[in-house]
């Protein structure tokens, strides 16, 4: 049995995948195998992998079909060879792992059997903690707090910061809601009851949704600091920007329909998906306005 199998999705990122290939290679105390998926790079990330890792599978999809849906190929491998892996971890290409890290989150989650989903601290190049590596679920009113601007407002409000919990101490270990998929360690027991990743979802939310339905199923998510994991954000994506910003608001709406919807009133639903699409049309139109080289990804 392998503690861990390893899903790299990569899209036109060679060299960030071959840092953290490397990087996952000098892992210490695991046994683990990696599986890479390339969503039709045209910039020779498949031969390079080939080329230099030879041990790591490669699975060429003739079409970008999303971040969802070419991590549910690399899952399916995983869940198809032998042996059994204990533990799946969703790893973006753009990260780097100290060599500890992977036996670290391993021996955490042996520790805490309640724990379907893990990940550590992300770190920008910058040094700053990329925000997004916990968060609360957007329920409306966390949305509303968000979209109003009151949680940049207020950092350090339990109220308004809740979004990405910026009130806590970065190094706390804590349960949150979710954990981003640019490293999102995950039970094998957890997907096998909740399933795979939901492929209406392009390229956001799906990790969102994956927590959600595992917690929905009485799992633990957790975030774990004491590893901490260098995050190049953004690699990927910020070379279709502008579609970027679209399926950003697109996942927001999918999630709300699938997790929301039902539990409110139309007055509620018809408020909370026009200010979705409200917010996204002026973050498409805004980017437009913008020099190609500054436009952001949401």
């Amino acid at each position: 049995m392998l503690d861990i199998g390893i899903v790299i999705v990569n899209y036109n990122v060679a060299s960030l995948l071959r840092k953290c290939l490397r990087s996952v290679m000098e892992s210490k105390g695991v046994a683990l195998s990696v599986c890479v998926v390339d969503n039709c790079s045209s910039d020779g990330s498949v031969a390079m992998v080939r080329e230099e890792f030879p041990l790591v599978h490669v699975i060429e999809n003739p079409m970008n079909c999303g971040y969802a849906a070419a991590n549910n190929a690399g899952l399916r491998f995983f869940f198809s060879e032998m042996p059994v892996c204990r533990y799946l971890l969703l790893l973006n290409p753009d990260t780097e792992l100290p060599p500890d890290a992977l036996q670290n989150m391993v021996a955490f989650m042996d520790s805490r059997p309640d724990v379907g989903v893990a990940g550590p601290m992300l770190v920008l190049p910058d040094g700053k903690l990329d925000l997004a590596c916990r968060r609360s679920f957007p329920t409306p009113t966390v949305f509303v707090y968000r979209a109003l601007g009151f949680s940049r407002l207020f950092p350090k409000s339990k109220r308004f910061a809740r979004y990405n919990l910026t009130y806590l101490d970065p190094k706390q270990t804590v349960e949150v809601d979710a954990v981003v998929g640019a490293f999102m360690m995950v039970r094998r027991e957890a997907i096998k009851h909740a399933g795979m990743l939901d492929e209406d979802f392009f390229m956001y939310g799906e990790d969102l949704d994956w927590s959600y339905r595992i917690k929905q199923l009485g799992w633990t998510v957790m975030y774990y600091p004491q590893v901490t994991v260098l995050h190049h954000k953004g690699e990927s994506s910020k070379q279709v920007r502008t579609r970027a910003t679209s399926e950003f608001y697109r996942a927001m709406r999918v999630f709300y329909r699938k997790h929301y919807y039902a539990q409110n009133v139309f007055l509620i639903n018809w408020l909370m998906l026009g200010a979705i699409h409200l917010r996204g049309n002026m973050a498409y139109v805004a980017n437009l306005l913008r020099p190609a080289g500054k436009r952001r990804m949401i």
